[in-house]
Protein backbone atom coordinates (compact mmCIF):
# COMPACT_ATOMS: atom_id res chain seq x y z
CA UNK A 1 0.00 0.00 0.00
CA UNK A 2 1.47 3.65 -0.98
CA UNK A 3 2.50 5.57 2.26
CA UNK A 4 0.35 8.61 1.39
CA UNK A 5 -2.79 6.52 1.33
CA UNK A 6 -1.99 5.13 4.37
CA UNK A 7 -0.48 8.46 6.52
CA UNK A 8 -4.08 9.90 5.45
CA UNK A 9 -6.10 7.27 7.00
CA UNK A 10 -4.13 6.51 9.91
CA UNK A 11 -4.29 10.62 10.42
CA UNK A 12 -8.19 10.26 9.99
CA UNK A 13 -8.38 7.49 12.75
CA UNK A 14 -6.20 9.12 14.77
CA UNK A 15 -8.68 12.24 15.26
CA UNK A 16 -11.34 9.67 16.39
CA UNK A 17 -9.61 8.90 19.60
CA UNK A 18 -10.29 10.54 23.09
CA UNK A 19 -7.74 11.58 25.80
CA UNK A 20 -8.68 8.92 27.80
CA UNK A 21 -8.36 6.09 25.02
CA UNK A 22 -5.02 7.79 23.96
CA UNK A 23 -3.88 7.77 27.83
CA UNK A 24 -4.72 4.21 28.42
CA UNK A 25 -3.35 2.97 25.03
CA UNK A 26 0.09 4.57 26.12
CA UNK A 27 0.13 3.30 29.46
CA UNK A 28 -0.56 -0.50 28.05
CA UNK A 29 2.20 -0.11 25.37
CA UNK A 30 4.87 1.35 27.89
CA UNK A 31 3.87 -1.63 29.92
CA UNK A 32 4.73 -4.08 27.29
CA UNK A 33 7.55 -2.13 26.26
CA UNK A 34 9.56 -2.35 30.11
CA UNK A 35 8.61 -6.30 29.70
CA UNK A 36 10.61 -6.90 26.90
CA UNK A 37 14.45 -7.93 27.31
CA UNK A 38 15.61 -5.14 25.09
CA UNK A 39 14.44 -2.57 27.10
CA UNK A 40 15.30 -4.21 30.58
CA UNK A 41 18.98 -4.95 28.88
CA UNK A 42 19.25 -1.49 27.64
CA UNK A 43 21.35 1.21 29.69
CA UNK A 44 21.48 3.70 26.89
CA UNK A 45 17.96 4.55 24.97
CA UNK A 46 16.68 7.06 22.56
CA UNK A 47 13.45 7.78 22.92
CA UNK A 48 11.60 10.87 21.28
CA UNK A 49 8.97 13.41 22.26
CA UNK A 50 5.70 12.37 21.37
CA UNK A 51 3.87 15.02 19.08
CA UNK A 52 -0.10 15.46 20.31
CA UNK A 53 -1.61 13.00 17.86
CA UNK A 54 1.06 9.88 18.87
CA UNK A 55 1.45 7.85 21.98
CA UNK A 56 2.94 9.93 25.01
CA UNK A 57 6.15 9.27 26.04
CA UNK A 58 5.94 11.80 28.87
CA UNK A 59 5.12 9.75 31.91
CA UNK A 60 7.72 7.02 30.35
CA UNK A 61 10.45 9.27 30.31
CA UNK A 62 9.28 10.75 33.81
CA UNK A 63 9.05 7.15 34.74
CA UNK A 64 12.76 6.22 33.91
CA UNK A 65 14.96 8.55 33.17
CA UNK A 66 16.74 8.16 36.67
CA UNK A 67 17.52 4.57 35.71
CA UNK A 68 17.99 4.56 32.49
CA UNK A 69 20.25 6.85 30.23
CA UNK A 70 17.84 8.14 27.95
CA UNK A 71 18.52 10.41 24.84
CA UNK A 72 16.25 12.38 22.47
CA UNK A 73 16.85 13.45 18.95
CA UNK A 74 17.49 16.75 17.69
CA UNK A 75 16.68 17.73 14.19
CA UNK A 76 20.22 19.20 12.40
CA UNK A 77 19.41 20.43 9.22
CA UNK A 78 18.23 16.61 7.30
CA UNK A 79 19.17 14.98 9.81
CA UNK A 80 18.97 13.70 13.54
CA UNK A 81 21.75 14.57 16.15
CA UNK A 82 21.50 12.82 19.55
CA UNK A 83 21.46 14.19 22.93
CA UNK A 84 21.24 13.38 26.57
CA UNK A 85 17.67 13.55 27.79
CA UNK A 86 17.40 15.78 30.69
CA UNK A 87 13.92 17.37 31.16
CA UNK A 88 15.08 21.17 32.49
CA UNK A 89 17.19 21.47 28.95
CA UNK A 90 14.69 21.08 26.83
CA UNK A 91 13.33 23.95 23.81
CA UNK A 92 10.43 23.91 20.99
CA UNK A 93 12.78 22.67 18.05
CA UNK A 94 11.93 22.05 14.49
CA UNK A 95 8.22 20.08 13.91
CA UNK A 96 6.88 22.11 17.34
CA UNK A 97 8.89 19.00 18.85
CA UNK A 98 10.52 19.33 22.36
CA UNK A 99 14.13 19.16 21.83
CA UNK A 100 17.43 18.70 23.83
CA UNK A 101 19.96 21.63 23.94
CA UNK A 102 23.80 21.84 24.05
CA UNK A 103 26.33 19.88 22.74
CA UNK A 104 26.99 16.94 24.05
CA UNK A 105 26.20 14.70 21.36
CA UNK A 106 26.39 11.07 21.04
CA UNK A 107 27.00 8.47 18.89
CA UNK A 108 24.53 6.41 17.26
CA UNK A 109 26.40 3.44 17.82
CA UNK A 110 26.59 3.52 21.71
CA UNK A 111 22.97 3.50 21.98
CA UNK A 112 21.36 -0.09 22.95
CA UNK A 113 17.74 0.21 22.45
CA UNK A 114 15.31 3.03 19.70
CA UNK A 115 11.71 3.07 20.31
CA UNK A 116 10.97 4.67 16.79
CA UNK A 117 8.09 7.14 16.21
CA UNK A 118 6.05 6.01 13.27
CA UNK A 119 2.75 6.54 11.26
CA UNK A 120 2.26 3.15 10.13
CA UNK A 121 4.08 -0.51 10.59
CA UNK A 122 3.15 -3.77 8.44
CA UNK A 123 3.82 -7.75 9.51
CA UNK A 124 7.27 -6.99 7.90
CA UNK A 125 9.00 -4.43 10.37
CA UNK A 126 8.26 -1.94 7.31
CA UNK A 127 7.32 1.69 8.82
CA UNK A 128 5.73 5.06 7.20
CA UNK A 129 7.03 7.96 8.59
CA UNK A 130 6.28 11.23 8.17
CA UNK A 131 8.09 11.60 4.70
CA UNK A 132 10.93 13.51 5.46
CA UNK A 133 13.40 10.32 6.08
CA UNK A 134 15.33 11.50 9.12
CA UNK A 135 14.93 8.21 11.24
CA UNK A 136 16.04 6.06 8.00
CA UNK A 137 18.93 7.91 7.72
CA UNK A 138 20.12 7.73 11.84
CA UNK A 139 18.65 3.80 11.89
CA UNK A 140 20.70 2.78 8.45
CA UNK A 141 24.06 3.18 10.78
CA UNK A 142 22.87 1.56 13.80
CA UNK A 143 23.08 -2.35 15.32
CA UNK A 144 20.43 -1.02 18.28
CA UNK A 145 17.48 -3.18 18.40
CA UNK A 146 14.78 -0.95 16.76
CA UNK A 147 11.01 -0.95 18.47
CA UNK A 148 8.05 0.82 16.89
CA UNK A 149 5.30 1.69 18.92
CA UNK A 150 1.73 2.94 18.02
CA UNK A 151 -2.20 2.15 18.19
CA UNK A 152 -3.22 -1.30 17.16
CA UNK A 153 -5.31 0.44 14.33
CA UNK A 154 -1.06 1.86 13.45
CA UNK A 155 -0.65 -2.03 12.62
CA UNK A 156 -1.73 -2.52 9.32
CA UNK A 157 -2.39 -5.79 7.42
CA UNK A 158 -1.58 -4.36 4.36
CA UNK A 159 2.23 -4.59 3.31
CA UNK A 160 4.21 -1.12 3.05
CA UNK A 161 5.42 0.16 -0.47
CA UNK A 162 9.09 0.33 1.18
CA UNK A 163 11.77 2.06 -0.64
CA UNK A 164 15.33 0.27 -0.67
CA UNK A 165 16.30 2.97 1.95
CA UNK A 166 14.28 2.43 4.73
CA UNK A 167 14.52 0.91 7.50
CA UNK A 168 12.84 -1.76 9.28
CA UNK A 169 12.07 -2.05 12.63
CA UNK A 170 12.48 -5.73 15.06
CA UNK A 171 9.59 -5.11 17.68
CA UNK A 172 6.20 -3.52 17.46
CA UNK A 173 4.22 -2.90 19.97
CA UNK A 174 0.38 -1.48 20.56
CA UNK A 175 -1.58 -1.86 23.09
CA UNK A 176 -3.13 -5.41 22.31
CA UNK A 177 -0.03 -6.69 20.31
CA UNK A 178 3.65 -7.30 20.43
CA UNK A 179 4.65 -8.26 17.14
CA UNK A 180 8.50 -9.42 16.95
CA UNK A 181 9.35 -9.33 13.17
CA UNK A 182 11.62 -12.04 11.52
CA UNK A 183 14.31 -10.65 9.21
CA UNK A 184 15.54 -12.61 6.58
CA UNK A 185 19.22 -11.90 6.00
CA UNK A 186 20.96 -10.56 2.82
Amino acid sequence: MKKEDIRHRIKARKCMITNDEALEAAERVFAQLEQTAAFMLADRILMYHSLPDELSTRSFLDRWHTRKQFFLPRVNGVNLDILPYDNSRLHIGAFNIEEPTGDELADINDIELIVVPGVAYDRNGNRVGRGKGYYDRLLADTHAVKIGIGYDFQFIDEDIDADPHDVKVDIIITENRHHPVKHHRR
